[in-house]
């Protein structure tokens, strides 16, 4: 029964109500006008533990509320099983039932109090007219948890603005910054005409098309230097000889981050710009990219990727925590900047590579393999080695004797990779570890016993080693060896199974109450963001992938291919994105305040110092986590 005190609502002194509605979003950015007409039209409602305060038979929804003091749940039945379900619980600041306010619908779920309750309500004219003339109320009703991950975003990136000025957004199209009409030329145009063409035009670069226009290589000023000093040949010679084969290509409609982290990634300062039939339409240059020059994204990894000192680039990885700081700034979400930092951790793997191998060349060709959270490209400032080899024997040698080149090349790796700030890995996951320096053939046979003895150990090891890249070597062997543990994953349900089972045991830290659970290490009352947070996204999404055949590794280019296979739900699967990146933003800027504070990083943090925003929404990110799990516990009936 639903409380008597409810029909007799109580008047409420309107300047309270404003006070307690600026600790709470949507309201703390809505102007005092607008919270004080919800304020006058507001009632106080009492309702005592288990009172029904909406239930869809009460037809439309009447009136919009926000909890005062006490609990909301949610109840649906389940007709399959005869069983009334919690779907969901609101708490102190926290408002419903919006979606069928909007639809002037009844509610589809049953609204209980959870132990003594109050509410502020007020009638539906009331919200029609806040909602009409707020543009952040409206937002809110209408985009949700979306709406309030930007205004953490945004108090992220004006807090880092503070001291960088403005410029172009990340996510300008590149079509704002492309020399339209480039200059071209044919692959039998000589080099000395292709560069006085540069000349008079004052570029960089001459693009070689055929003649389709499709872009089938590129020369630069960098190229005709080369050129010069390596005497590679008369400047008669034909421009299609020397030139660069294959130039990277982005679509008009890409947008500038992704030009600048290719140009990190692959050192260099030109890119084409194509339609939909890949004709060319524009060149983008690193200068054209000047904003982002600001914050030396592609300056930083040329300089990591040419150092030609381990000191150097030791010294160098200190200006990664400033890029960050930076990239935020510029309006980069977290999904970008642990993209920045794994590029740059890449860039010094390699260049940390090629240094011994010009010292100490083991003479056998390798893959370098990453795995975990390099391996997914979602690493943060606070990063260890998880690493290891794939080679192909040579003819006339063994396994074991192509071991004994590479493990003491691999050995000194590891060791440059700690100086340069990559700890080493406590459970000897690294390629100087015999087990992890294999041949094809080995690493196959490996994954055969992984996946057909399910034992505790290979569970634990399912979250490191099937998150796996290549940063270093030829990519073949990898795609084709991972080709082959996608198959007999996909022919394994058991296995999926035991994946699905080991996935759901690291719970997201909310109580039954929606109360945070604190980490069992660590500090008194400290969360464990990537433990507890980012672990029970990540390892259910693996999952779901490996069972459908998705080769990304990424957490949110899985969820995308998986959208994209309609294994998820596209609503689901945006929720499930915003979650997963606000936990990473807030885990991100927890680090750059321990760094500021000269502390040594961890992913541990105390709800308490969050502000109101900020765990309502953390708190928000993990009940997406537990909707993630149960998914994963019904497709596997566990």
């Amino acid at each position: 029964m639903v409380a008597a005190s409810q029909d007799t609502p109580r008047p409420q002194n309107t300047r309270a109500i404003m006070t307690f509605l600026r600790e709470h979003a949507p309201f703390s950015s809505m102007d005092d006008t607008h919270l004080a007409h919800f304020a006058e039209h507001a009632s106080l409602r009492f309702y005592a533990n288990d009172d029904v305060v909406l239930s869809p038979e009460d037809g439309p929804v009447k009136r919009f509320y926000i909890v005062k003091q006490g609990r909301i749940r949610g109840e649906r039945h389940n007709e399959k099983d005869d069983k009334t379900e919690t779907t969901f619980e609101i708490s102190q600041g926290e408002c419903f039932p919006l979606a069928a306010l909007i639809g002037e619908r009844p509610t589809r779920t049953l609204h209980r109090a959870a132990g003594d309750t109050f509410c502020l309500s007020i009638e539906h004219d009331a919200f029609v007219t806040l909602f009409s003339d707020s543009d952040s109320f409206r937002d809110f009703c209408l985009r949700g948890v979306s709406s309030l991950l930007d205004q953490v975003n945004q108090r992220i990136q004006s807090g880092a603005m503070a001291s960088m000025g403005s410029s172009n957004s990340l996510d300008t199209p590149l079509e704002r910054y492309a020399l339209r009409n480039p200059i071209v030329c044919s692959t039998d145009l000589p080099v000395r005409k292709a560069v006085a063409r540069m000349h008079e035009n004052n570029v960089g670069s001459i693009i070689i098309t055929d003649d389709e226009r499709h872009p089938i290589g590129i020369f630069t000023l960098r190229d005709l230097r080369t050129m010069v000093a390596e005497e590679k040949g008369p400047l008669d010679t034909p421009i299609g000889q020397v030139m660069t084969r294959d130039p990277i290509c982005l679509t008009s409609h890409s947008d500038a981050f992704e030009a600048a982290m290719l140009m990190a990634e692959h050192h260099f300062a030109h890119l084409c710009v194509v339609d939909e039939n890949h004709r060319l339409i524009g060149v983008v240059s690193e200068r054209d990219l000047f904003s982002l020059q600001r914050v030396d994204l592609v300056n930083l990894a040329r300089t990591i990727g040419t150092a030609s000192h381990l000191r150097t680039l030791v010294s160098l990885r200190t200006d990664v925590s400033r890029l960050v700081d930076a990239m935020l700034a510029h309006g980069a979400d977290s999904g970008q900047v642990v993209k920045i930092i794994t590029t740059l951790n890449d860039v010094t793997v390699r260049r940390v590579l090629e240094l011994n191998i010009k010292k100490h060349d083991p003479g056998i060709p390798f893959t370098w393999l990453t795995f975990g959270s390099e391996g997914r490209q979602e690493q943060t400032l606070l990063t260890d080695q998880d690493n290891g080899i794939l080679f192909e024997t040579p003819e006339g040698m063994t396994e074991d004797q192509v071991r004994e080149k590479l493990l003491p090349f691999a050995e000194q790796v590891n060791k440059e990779l700690a100086e340069c700030g990559f700890t080493l890995c406590k459970g000897n996951i690294m390629a100087s570890n015999p087990k992890l320096c294999l041949s094809g053939k080995e690493w196959d046979d490996w994954f055969i016993r992984f996946i057909d003895a399910s034992t505790p150990q290979n569970l634990v090891y399912s979250s490191i080693f099937l998150d796996m890249r290549a940063v270093f070597g030829p990519m073949e062997p990898l795609d084709a060896l991972f080709g082959k543990v996608l198959t007999r994953i996909q022919k394994n349900p058991l296995f999926q199974k035991m994946l699905a089972g080991n996935a759901i045991t690291r719970r997201p830290p909310l109580t039954m109450f929606r109360n945070f659970r604190y980490a069992p290490d660590g500090k008194k009352h400290n969360l464990d963001l990537k433990r507890q947070g980012l672990a029970p996204f990540v390892e259910a999404v693996r999952v779901f992938a490996l069972a459908h055949g998705v080769e990304e590794a990424n957490t949110l280019e899985r969820m995308d291919r998986l959208v994209a296979k309609e294994v998820f739900d596209p609503k689901d699967a945006n929720a499930w994105k915003e979650a997963y990146s606000l936990i990473q933003a807030i885990r991100m800027r927890a680090h750059q305040e321990m760094l500021e504070r000269g502390e040594p990083l961890s992913n541990y943090i105390n709800p308490d110092d969050l502000n109101p925003l900020d765990r309502r929404i953390l708190r928000e990110s993990f009940r997406q986590a537990q909707r993630l799990q149960q998914k994963l516990e019904v497709t596997y009936q566990l």
